[in-house]
């Protein structure tokens, strides 16, 4: 996940560098849920993953 937030940070700089202010605001915003995303899914995988550690 954190590579397509990667890809998208990269396309919304080529965009701003040629100009293109809504696409790079787009590809931004779209950068920005994906990476939060994949930090919420980053911390609870290693919350649940503690927990299946204790268990066994």
């Amino acid at each position: 996940m954190l590579g397509w937030a990667l890809t998208f940070l990269v396309i919304a700089l080529i965009a701003a560098a040629l100009g293109f202010g809504g696409i790079a605001g787009t590809a931004v915003g779209i950068a920005k849920i994906i990476f939060f995303v994949a930090i919420v899914l980053f911390v609870l995988s290693l919350i649940f993953g503690g927990f299946r550690r204790r268990s066994i």
